[in-house]
């Protein structure tokens, strides 16, 4: 279990459609904000990522990067996690996030990541 193929849903309503891990174990898919983002500029937009081998781990460790399709800005996100099997083999994923805004000078560089 854990392989991180289909739609997942946030605890904000935001959701992630990966496709099938071919065999070096990367993905790709897309992610869709939910409701909680209140940005209505935020498109659907398109995700790369890997996760170990379930092979070797049962509850592995994953990252994927989701570059945002925006009108005017340019943002990437790093998602990195990893995957839980409880005993009755329900499947969650916990991860943290980083953000990152294009800064318009090295200057404004220091608050374009979250």
């Amino acid at each position: 279990q854990c392989l991180l193929s289909g739609s997942w849903r946030s605890d904000t309503g935001c959701r992630m459609v990966v496709s099938t891990l071919d065999k070096d174990n990367k993905f790709s898919g897309f992610y869709l904000p939910g409701p909680a983002a209140g940005n209505s500029e935020l498109l659907t937009s398109p995700l790369e990522g890997s996760q170990q081998d379930t092979r070797l781990v049962s509850q592995p460790t994953f990252y994927f990067t989701v570059n945002w399709q925006l009108r005017e800005a340019a943002r990437t996100t790093v998602f990195l996690g990893q995957c839980y099997v409880d005993t009755n083999g329900e499947e969650t994923l916990h991860a943290l996030w980083l953000l990152r805004e294009a800064a318009n000078s090295p200057a404004e560089d220091w608050k374009a990541t979250r």
